[in-house]
């Protein structure tokens, strides 16, 4: 896929824009002044994926714990100021890798020379943008709620910055429509080689959201537009970090992660397929090794599929067939799939000094025990139903 050429910036050590992998990133929900809490939120989006993380900066507390952040972090910080040069130009003295502004609601023009000064002088990257919510006012009475709209409002600003000699910035264009969102940046790409950052703003709860997201991000990022994302989900930001890997998965940008395929199933299966898809597929999740696996619910097509895979399983009636490097290895019972395809992931992923497999092992021990557990639960449930019928018959025999 040929990628449009934008400038390339610097966001602590990482590289965003000229030809840099397309970075994605997540924005904290913690108060920025609790520190831990911050960090420990931090370290779980690092853990997910995520590669540069955004604080809100509200109040001097917020600014000076960007500091005590950039420490101990292992991602690039942020910050996202709104409405106060003061803390803008606080945030970058507290060590900021990137700052995210808004020129238009910062404060009058004496008030943004002064955070391009600031800025330019630490040498850090500045992200402008505007959304549907803040187009300046000149450009929304003479274009409308409109893609052009957004585009020259967010190169308005981007002329201030760059009129007091800051050239490292970001743009963004985003609106809680996609076809406006994905017009919007179409448009900017053809006007500007700064790098840009991508997203569907407002986008919703997880699952809206991550369909608004996948469509608008994925379109653009398969015309090549677009140096870094940000999934916006009303949910837990790991959420955003997990949907953003995916969407870069799927449009062919990020390859050195293990795939998993999986049939949608049909009347043909019988076997819990769906099951063991899903919780292979959170396994691997975070594995960083080329692989693809195949989990295939009948015979139709499951064995065509499996062959291509490096290992995979397709069910029949009461059995399952295991393939390794696209040749059957091994036939199982339905009931005893699970934990021979698990073990079979396990040895493919170890192969050659591969990924830790720890997930695999830990999801291996958990279907063993969930299947004491289960057993178990049969056998209470049984002793309660026979209770229950013994009393039952009791009171009608009275």
């Amino acid at each position: 896929m040929e990628r449009n050429k934008t400038k390339q910036v610097r966001i602590g050590g990482v590289a965003l824009g000229g030809g840099a992998p397309v970075r994605v990133q997540s924005m904290t929900t913690t108060p920025t002044s609790d520190v831990a809490r911050t960090l420990e939120q931090i370290g779980r989006l690092y853990a997910a994926g995520c590669e540069i993380v955004r604080v809100a900066v509200r109040d001097e507390a917020d600014a000076r714990a960007i500091r005590a952040l950039r420490g101990r972090s292992p991602v690039p910080i942020v910050a996202d100021i709104h409405f106060s040069a003061d803390l803008a130009v606080l945030s970058v003295e507290n060590g900021a890798d990137k700052i995210r502004i808004n020129p238009g609601n910062i404060g009058g023009e004496a008030a943004v020379r002064r955070v391009a000064d600031c800025v330019r002088a630490h040498g850090i990257p500045v992200r402008v943008g505007a959304n549907t919510g803040s187009i300046e006012r000149e450009h929304l009475q003479k274009y409308g709620r409109s893609a052009r709209a957004l585009v020259e409002s967010a190169l308005f600003d981007v002329a201030r910055l760059e009129k007091y000699g800051v050239g490292d910035i970001v743009i963004s264009v985003k609106a809680s429509s996609v076809p406006l969102t994905v017009e919007a940046y179409r448009m900017l790409a053809e006007r500007t080689d700064h790098p840009l950052h991508l997203g569907v703003t407002e986008a919703g709860t997880r699952e809206s959201g991550i369909v608004k997201s996948s469509v608008g991000i994925g379109a653009l990022l398969l015309d090549g537009i677009g140096d870094t994302l940000r999934v916006s989900l009303t949910d837990d930001p790991v959420e955003e970090v997990i949907a953003a890997k995916r969407i870069l998965r799927a449009c062919g940008l990020e390859k050195d992660y293990v795939e998993v395929i999986s049939c949608p199933t049909c009347g043909r299966c019988e076997w819990d397929s769906m099951g063991l898809a899903r919780r292979v597929e959170r396994a691997v999740f975070g594995i960083r090794k080329p692989l693809k696996i195949a989990v295939m619910g009948c015979v139709v097509n499951g064995p065509g599929e499996a062959r291509d895979c490096d290992v995979g399983i397709a069910g029949g009636k009461g059995k399952c067939v295991l393939f390794r490097r696209g040749e059957p290895v091994g036939t199982v019972r339905a009931e005893e799939a699970e934990a021979a395809f698990l073990q079979a992931v396990r040895a493919c992923l170890d192969e050659d000094g591969g990924a830790p497999s720890a997930n695999v092992v830990k999801e291996a021990n958990k279907t063993a025990v969930n299947g004491a557990k289960e057993a178990n639960k049969t056998s209470v449930n049984g002793a309660e139903k026979v209770n229950k019928t013994a009393a039952n018959g009791a009171e009608e025999a009275n």
